[in-house]
Protein backbone atom coordinates (compact mmCIF):
# COMPACT_ATOMS: atom_id res chain seq x y z
CA UNK A 1 0.00 0.00 0.00
CA UNK A 2 1.22 3.49 -0.86
CA UNK A 3 0.54 5.89 2.03
CA UNK A 4 1.10 9.63 2.05
CA UNK A 5 1.34 11.15 5.53
CA UNK A 6 1.07 14.92 6.06
CA UNK A 7 2.58 16.53 9.15
CA UNK A 8 1.71 20.23 9.63
CA UNK A 9 4.48 21.00 12.11
CA UNK A 10 8.12 21.64 11.29
CA UNK A 11 10.80 18.98 11.73
CA UNK A 12 13.18 21.81 12.69
CA UNK A 13 11.93 21.69 16.29
CA UNK A 14 10.21 18.31 16.59
CA UNK A 15 7.56 17.64 19.20
CA UNK A 16 4.90 15.06 19.91
CA UNK A 17 3.09 15.17 16.56
CA UNK A 18 6.32 15.01 14.55
CA UNK A 19 7.57 12.04 16.60
CA UNK A 20 4.20 10.33 16.16
CA UNK A 21 4.37 10.80 12.38
CA UNK A 22 7.98 9.63 12.24
CA UNK A 23 7.41 6.47 14.26
CA UNK A 24 4.19 5.56 12.46
CA UNK A 25 5.90 5.99 9.09
CA UNK A 26 8.81 3.79 10.12
CA UNK A 27 6.55 1.08 11.52
CA UNK A 28 4.48 1.08 8.32
CA UNK A 29 7.68 0.84 6.25
CA UNK A 30 8.87 -2.02 8.46
CA UNK A 31 5.64 -3.83 7.65
CA UNK A 32 6.27 -3.52 3.92
CA UNK A 33 4.25 -0.44 2.97
CA UNK A 34 5.56 2.45 0.86
CA UNK A 35 5.38 5.72 2.80
CA UNK A 36 6.13 9.34 1.98
CA UNK A 37 5.84 12.06 4.64
CA UNK A 38 5.24 15.70 3.69
CA UNK A 39 6.41 18.17 6.34
CA UNK A 40 8.04 21.58 6.72
CA UNK A 41 11.80 21.72 7.34
CA UNK A 42 14.70 24.02 6.64
CA UNK A 43 17.15 22.91 3.96
CA UNK A 44 19.81 22.42 6.65
CA UNK A 45 17.61 20.26 8.89
CA UNK A 46 18.42 16.54 8.59
CA UNK A 47 15.29 14.52 7.86
CA UNK A 48 14.74 10.82 7.04
CA UNK A 49 14.78 9.77 3.39
CA UNK A 50 11.01 9.30 3.36
CA UNK A 51 10.35 12.94 4.34
CA UNK A 52 9.66 15.50 1.59
CA UNK A 53 10.23 19.04 2.85
CA UNK A 54 8.06 22.02 1.93
CA UNK A 55 10.56 24.56 3.18
CA UNK A 56 10.84 27.04 5.99
CA UNK A 57 8.12 28.06 8.40
CA UNK A 58 6.91 30.91 10.55
CA UNK A 59 6.25 30.62 14.29
CA UNK A 60 2.61 31.12 15.27
CA UNK A 61 1.25 31.07 18.86
CA UNK A 62 -1.21 28.19 19.13
CA UNK A 63 -2.97 26.54 22.09
CA UNK A 64 -0.50 27.82 24.67
CA UNK A 65 2.51 26.80 22.59
CA UNK A 66 4.24 27.90 19.39
CA UNK A 67 3.51 26.08 16.14
CA UNK A 68 5.94 26.34 13.24
CA UNK A 69 3.86 26.19 10.04
CA UNK A 70 3.98 27.11 6.38
CA UNK A 71 1.08 27.97 4.12
CA UNK A 72 0.26 29.92 0.97
CA UNK A 73 0.13 29.61 -2.82
CA UNK A 74 3.70 28.41 -3.40
CA UNK A 75 3.43 25.83 -0.63
CA UNK A 76 0.04 24.79 -2.05
CA UNK A 77 1.71 24.09 -5.39
CA UNK A 78 4.27 21.87 -3.69
CA UNK A 79 1.54 20.01 -1.86
CA UNK A 80 -0.40 19.44 -5.09
CA UNK A 81 2.67 18.08 -6.90
CA UNK A 82 3.48 15.74 -4.00
CA UNK A 83 -0.08 14.39 -3.99
CA UNK A 84 -0.19 13.95 -7.76
CA UNK A 85 3.25 12.36 -8.05
CA UNK A 86 2.78 10.10 -5.04
CA UNK A 87 -0.19 8.21 -6.51
CA UNK A 88 -1.12 7.23 -2.99
CA UNK A 89 -3.70 4.61 -2.14
CA UNK A 90 -4.53 6.68 0.94
CA UNK A 91 -3.67 10.05 2.47
CA UNK A 92 -3.23 10.25 6.25
CA UNK A 93 -3.45 13.89 7.30
CA UNK A 94 -2.59 15.07 10.81
CA UNK A 95 -4.36 18.11 12.31
CA UNK A 96 -6.28 18.96 9.12
CA UNK A 97 -8.07 21.99 10.57
CA UNK A 98 -4.91 24.02 11.16
CA UNK A 99 -4.03 26.43 8.31
CA UNK A 100 -1.01 24.46 7.18
CA UNK A 101 0.15 21.71 4.83
CA UNK A 102 -2.56 19.50 6.27
CA UNK A 103 -5.39 21.81 5.26
CA UNK A 104 -3.82 22.32 1.83
CA UNK A 105 -3.52 18.56 1.35
CA UNK A 106 -7.15 18.08 2.31
CA UNK A 107 -8.20 20.69 -0.27
CA UNK A 108 -6.46 18.87 -3.12
CA UNK A 109 -7.21 15.30 -1.98
CA UNK A 110 -9.38 13.32 -4.39
CA UNK A 111 -8.98 9.86 -2.90
CA UNK A 112 -9.40 8.09 0.45
CA UNK A 113 -8.42 10.30 3.40
CA UNK A 114 -7.78 9.44 7.05
CA UNK A 115 -7.24 12.28 9.52
CA UNK A 116 -5.73 12.20 13.00
CA UNK A 117 -6.71 14.89 15.51
CA UNK A 118 -4.14 15.55 18.28
CA UNK A 119 -5.30 18.81 19.86
CA UNK A 120 -7.11 19.25 23.15
CA UNK A 121 -8.53 22.62 24.15
CA UNK A 122 -11.42 23.97 26.19
CA UNK A 123 -12.37 26.68 23.74
CA UNK A 124 -11.01 28.19 20.55
CA UNK A 125 -12.21 31.45 19.03
CA UNK A 126 -10.21 30.62 15.94
CA UNK A 127 -11.94 27.30 15.41
CA UNK A 128 -15.31 28.82 16.15
CA UNK A 129 -14.66 31.54 13.58
CA UNK A 130 -13.58 29.24 10.74
CA UNK A 131 -15.77 26.24 11.52
CA UNK A 132 -18.61 27.27 9.13
CA UNK A 133 -16.23 27.09 6.17
CA UNK A 134 -14.02 24.18 7.23
CA UNK A 135 -16.69 21.79 8.46
CA UNK A 136 -17.77 21.01 4.86
CA UNK A 137 -14.18 19.97 4.17
CA UNK A 138 -14.53 17.24 6.79
CA UNK A 139 -16.78 15.39 4.36
CA UNK A 140 -13.63 14.44 2.48
CA UNK A 141 -12.33 12.56 5.52
CA UNK A 142 -13.47 8.95 5.42
CA UNK A 143 -11.80 7.89 8.67
CA UNK A 144 -11.20 10.02 11.76
CA UNK A 145 -8.75 9.16 14.52
CA UNK A 146 -8.35 11.00 17.84
CA UNK A 147 -5.28 10.27 19.93
CA UNK A 148 -7.25 10.46 23.18
CA UNK A 149 -10.71 11.03 24.61
CA UNK A 150 -9.69 14.66 25.18
CA UNK A 151 -8.79 15.09 21.51
CA UNK A 152 -12.05 13.38 20.57
CA UNK A 153 -14.00 15.73 22.85
CA UNK A 154 -12.39 18.75 21.20
CA UNK A 155 -13.28 17.45 17.74
CA UNK A 156 -16.90 16.76 18.67
CA UNK A 157 -17.32 20.05 20.54
CA UNK A 158 -15.80 22.36 17.94
CA UNK A 159 -16.31 20.62 14.61
CA UNK A 160 -18.97 17.96 15.12
CA UNK A 161 -18.79 14.36 14.00
CA UNK A 162 -16.91 11.67 15.85
CA UNK A 163 -13.66 9.69 15.77
CA UNK A 164 -12.22 6.38 16.86
CA UNK A 165 -9.62 6.74 19.62
CA UNK A 166 -6.21 5.32 18.73
CA UNK A 167 -3.52 6.50 21.18
CA UNK A 168 -0.07 7.82 20.51
CA UNK A 169 2.53 5.09 20.25
CA UNK A 170 5.76 4.28 22.08
CA UNK A 171 8.47 1.73 21.40
CA UNK A 172 8.13 0.32 24.91
CA UNK A 173 11.16 -1.98 24.76
CA UNK A 174 13.50 0.88 23.83
CA UNK A 175 12.66 2.58 27.12
CA UNK A 176 12.46 -0.62 29.16
CA UNK A 177 15.96 -1.61 27.99
CA UNK A 178 17.53 1.84 28.37
CA UNK A 179 20.81 1.86 30.34
CA UNK A 180 20.96 3.79 33.59
CA UNK A 181 23.23 6.78 34.00
CA UNK A 182 25.05 6.75 37.34
CA UNK A 183 25.10 10.55 37.42
CA UNK A 184 21.30 10.61 37.30
CA UNK A 185 20.56 7.54 39.35
CA UNK A 186 18.97 8.06 42.76
CA UNK A 187 19.92 6.54 46.10
CA UNK A 188 18.25 6.37 49.50
CA UNK A 189 20.21 9.43 50.60
CA UNK A 190 19.98 11.30 47.30
CA UNK A 191 16.78 10.41 45.40
CA UNK A 192 16.38 12.02 42.00
CA UNK A 193 13.46 13.70 40.25
CA UNK A 194 13.30 14.52 36.53
CA UNK A 195 11.43 17.15 34.53
CA UNK A 196 11.41 17.24 30.72
CA UNK A 197 9.76 19.92 28.62
CA UNK A 198 10.19 23.28 26.94
CA UNK A 199 11.45 25.49 29.75
CA UNK A 200 9.99 28.73 28.41
CA UNK A 201 6.52 27.33 27.70
CA UNK A 202 4.39 28.12 30.78
CA UNK A 203 1.87 25.34 30.23
CA UNK A 204 4.63 22.74 30.67
CA UNK A 205 4.61 23.73 34.35
CA UNK A 206 8.26 24.36 35.23
CA UNK A 207 7.27 27.28 37.53
CA UNK A 208 5.07 24.84 39.49
CA UNK A 209 7.96 22.44 40.02
CA UNK A 210 10.36 25.28 40.84
CA UNK A 211 8.06 26.50 43.62
CA UNK A 212 7.88 22.97 45.05
CA UNK A 213 11.64 22.45 45.33
CA UNK A 214 12.21 24.35 48.59
CA UNK A 215 9.52 22.54 50.66
CA UNK A 216 10.73 19.18 49.36
CA UNK A 217 14.35 19.94 50.30
CA UNK A 218 13.26 20.95 53.78
CA UNK A 219 11.94 17.41 54.30
CA UNK A 220 14.44 15.52 52.14
CA UNK A 221 17.69 17.56 52.04
CA UNK A 222 19.47 15.13 49.72
CA UNK A 223 16.89 15.24 46.93
CA UNK A 224 18.12 16.22 43.47
CA UNK A 225 16.11 17.74 40.64
CA UNK A 226 17.21 17.17 37.03
CA UNK A 227 15.58 19.62 34.60
CA UNK A 228 15.88 18.79 30.90
CA UNK A 229 14.63 20.76 27.92
CA UNK A 230 15.36 23.71 25.69
CA UNK A 231 14.67 27.30 26.65
CA UNK A 232 16.03 30.02 28.89
CA UNK A 233 13.67 29.97 31.91
CA UNK A 234 15.52 32.94 33.42
CA UNK A 235 13.18 33.42 36.38
CA UNK A 236 13.20 29.74 37.31
CA UNK A 237 16.99 29.55 37.10
CA UNK A 238 17.30 32.57 39.40
CA UNK A 239 14.77 31.10 41.84
CA UNK A 240 16.56 27.76 41.96
CA UNK A 241 20.16 29.04 41.98
CA UNK A 242 20.39 29.15 45.84
CA UNK A 243 19.89 25.37 45.99
CA UNK A 244 23.24 24.67 44.33
CA UNK A 245 23.80 21.15 43.02
CA UNK A 246 20.39 20.05 44.26
CA UNK A 247 19.10 21.39 40.93
CA UNK A 248 20.75 20.68 37.58
CA UNK A 249 19.69 22.08 34.20
CA UNK A 250 20.60 19.49 31.57
CA UNK A 251 19.57 21.47 28.47
CA UNK A 252 18.21 19.69 25.42
CA UNK A 253 18.77 15.93 25.43
CA UNK A 254 18.65 13.24 22.74
CA UNK A 255 16.10 10.43 22.53
CA UNK A 256 18.66 8.00 23.97
CA UNK A 257 19.46 10.36 26.85
CA UNK A 258 15.76 10.82 27.54
CA UNK A 259 15.26 7.06 27.88
CA UNK A 260 18.31 6.81 30.14
CA UNK A 261 17.06 9.70 32.28
CA UNK A 262 13.70 8.04 32.82
CA UNK A 263 15.38 4.71 33.63
CA UNK A 264 17.67 6.31 36.20
CA UNK A 265 15.52 8.64 38.31
CA UNK A 266 13.15 7.77 41.14
CA UNK A 267 10.32 9.91 39.81
CA UNK A 268 9.35 11.81 36.70
CA UNK A 269 7.26 14.96 37.28
CA UNK A 270 4.77 16.22 34.68
CA UNK A 271 3.37 19.49 36.12
CA UNK A 272 1.60 20.65 32.95
CA UNK A 273 -1.24 23.09 33.53
CA UNK A 274 -3.32 22.23 30.44
CA UNK A 275 -3.36 21.99 26.67
CA UNK A 276 -2.34 18.31 26.66
CA UNK A 277 -4.47 15.84 24.74
CA UNK A 278 -2.58 12.70 25.71
CA UNK A 279 0.72 12.64 27.61
CA UNK A 280 3.12 10.49 25.60
CA UNK A 281 6.01 11.45 27.87
CA UNK A 282 4.19 9.80 30.79
CA UNK A 283 4.03 6.54 28.86
CA UNK A 284 7.72 6.81 28.00
CA UNK A 285 8.66 7.35 31.64
CA UNK A 286 6.49 4.44 32.80
CA UNK A 287 8.02 2.21 30.10
CA UNK A 288 11.48 2.98 31.48
CA UNK A 289 10.40 2.13 35.03
CA UNK A 290 10.12 5.61 36.51
CA UNK A 291 7.30 6.47 38.90
CA UNK A 292 5.22 9.21 37.29
CA UNK A 293 3.89 12.16 39.29
CA UNK A 294 1.54 14.25 37.18
CA UNK A 295 -0.94 17.08 37.45
CA UNK A 296 -4.56 15.97 37.48
CA UNK A 297 -5.50 17.37 34.08
CA UNK A 298 -7.95 15.04 32.26
CA UNK A 299 -5.42 13.70 29.74
CA UNK A 300 -2.97 12.67 32.47
CA UNK A 301 -5.70 11.16 34.63
CA UNK A 302 -6.62 8.96 31.66
CA UNK A 303 -3.05 7.78 31.05
CA UNK A 304 -2.50 7.09 34.76
CA UNK A 305 -5.86 5.32 35.06
CA UNK A 306 -7.12 7.75 37.66
CA UNK A 307 -4.03 7.35 39.84
CA UNK A 308 -3.53 3.58 39.83
CA UNK A 309 -0.48 3.76 37.52
CA UNK A 310 1.11 6.93 38.94
CA UNK A 311 0.58 9.69 41.47
CA UNK A 312 -1.58 12.74 40.78
CA UNK A 313 -1.47 16.21 42.35
CA UNK A 314 -3.70 19.24 42.00
CA UNK A 315 -3.04 21.15 38.79
CA UNK A 316 -1.14 24.41 39.34
CA UNK A 317 -0.61 23.74 43.07
CA UNK A 318 3.09 23.62 44.11
CA UNK A 319 2.17 22.68 47.69
CA UNK A 320 0.22 19.66 46.47
CA UNK A 321 3.13 18.62 44.26
CA UNK A 322 5.58 19.05 47.17
CA UNK A 323 3.46 16.80 49.40
CA UNK A 324 3.35 14.02 46.81
CA UNK A 325 7.08 14.31 46.08
CA UNK A 326 7.96 14.21 49.77
CA UNK A 327 5.86 11.09 50.21
CA UNK A 328 7.33 9.33 47.17
CA UNK A 329 10.96 10.21 47.86
CA UNK A 330 10.68 9.45 51.57
CA UNK A 331 9.51 5.90 50.85
CA UNK A 332 11.37 4.88 47.70
CA UNK A 333 10.27 1.24 47.71
CA UNK A 334 6.62 2.00 48.40
CA UNK A 335 6.04 2.88 44.77
CA UNK A 336 7.28 -0.48 43.43
CA UNK A 337 3.80 -2.06 42.98
CA UNK A 338 2.63 1.03 41.10
CA UNK A 339 5.69 0.92 38.84
CA UNK A 340 5.03 -2.77 38.11
CA UNK A 341 1.40 -2.10 37.20
CA UNK A 342 2.49 0.75 34.94
CA UNK A 343 5.15 -1.39 33.22
CA UNK A 344 2.46 -3.89 32.27
CA UNK A 345 -0.17 -1.34 31.26
CA UNK A 346 2.09 0.58 28.84
CA UNK A 347 2.11 -2.28 26.33
CA UNK A 348 -1.29 -1.10 25.13
CA UNK A 349 0.62 1.91 23.72
CA UNK A 350 3.38 -0.04 21.98
CA UNK A 351 3.71 0.78 18.30
CA UNK A 352 3.11 -2.90 17.44
CA UNK A 353 -0.41 -2.52 18.84
CA UNK A 354 -1.07 1.08 17.79
CA UNK A 355 -0.02 0.54 14.17
CA UNK A 356 -2.35 -2.43 13.86
CA UNK A 357 -5.19 -0.20 15.07
CA UNK A 358 -4.27 2.48 12.51
CA UNK A 359 -4.13 -0.14 9.74
CA UNK A 360 -7.60 -1.32 10.75
CA UNK A 361 -8.85 2.21 10.08
CA UNK A 362 -7.02 2.24 6.73
CA UNK A 363 -8.63 -1.07 5.76
CA UNK A 364 -12.08 0.21 6.70
CA UNK A 365 -11.62 3.37 4.64
CA UNK A 366 -10.23 1.55 1.61
CA UNK A 367 -12.99 -1.05 1.71
CA UNK A 368 -15.63 1.69 1.47
CA UNK A 369 -13.82 3.96 -1.03
CA UNK A 370 -16.23 3.39 -3.90
CA UNK A 371 -15.86 6.90 -5.29
CA UNK A 372 -13.17 9.51 -5.13
CA UNK A 373 -14.22 12.60 -3.18
CA UNK A 374 -13.35 16.13 -4.29
CA UNK A 375 -14.50 19.63 -3.51
CA UNK A 376 -17.16 21.13 -5.77
CA UNK A 377 -15.22 23.48 -8.12
CA UNK A 378 -18.24 25.80 -8.13
CA UNK A 379 -17.84 26.42 -4.38
CA UNK A 380 -18.18 30.09 -3.46
CA UNK A 381 -16.61 29.77 -0.01
CA UNK A 382 -13.45 31.65 0.81
CA UNK A 383 -11.57 28.35 0.92
CA UNK A 384 -13.03 27.26 -2.39
CA UNK A 385 -11.84 30.44 -4.06
CA UNK A 386 -8.40 30.18 -2.44
CA UNK A 387 -8.10 26.57 -3.53
CA UNK A 388 -9.01 27.52 -7.10
CA UNK A 389 -6.40 30.27 -7.03
CA UNK A 390 -3.67 27.97 -5.75
CA UNK A 391 -4.40 25.40 -8.46
CA UNK A 392 -2.88 27.84 -10.92
CA UNK A 393 0.43 27.82 -9.08
CA UNK A 394 2.91 25.62 -10.88
CA UNK A 395 5.55 25.57 -8.20
CA UNK A 396 7.50 28.81 -8.39
CA UNK A 397 10.23 28.82 -5.77
CA UNK A 398 10.32 31.11 -2.78
CA UNK A 399 9.31 30.98 0.81
CA UNK A 400 5.59 31.46 0.02
CA UNK A 401 4.88 31.52 3.74
CA UNK A 402 1.82 33.15 5.20
CA UNK A 403 1.38 33.88 8.85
Amino acid sequence: MRVGIVCPYSFDAPGGVQFHVRDLAEELIRRGHTVSVLAPAEDTTPVPDYVVSTGRTVAIPYNGSVARLNFGPVVAGRVRRWVEQGEFDLLHIHEPMIPSLSMLALWVADGPVVATFHTSMERSRGLQAISPVVIPMLEKIAGRIAVSEEARRTLVQHLGGDAVVVPNGVYVDRFADAPRNREWEGTDQRPTVAFLGRLDEPRKGLPILAAAVEPVLREIPGARFLIAGRGEAVQERELLAPFGDAVSFLGGISDAEKASLFASVDAYVAPQTGGESFGIVLVEAMSAGSLVIASDIPAFQAVLDGGTLGRLFHRGDPASLARVLTDVLGQRTAGTPMRERASTAVHRYDWSTVTSQVLAVYDMVLSTAHARVSEDPRSLTVFGRLRAATQAVTGGEGSGTWA
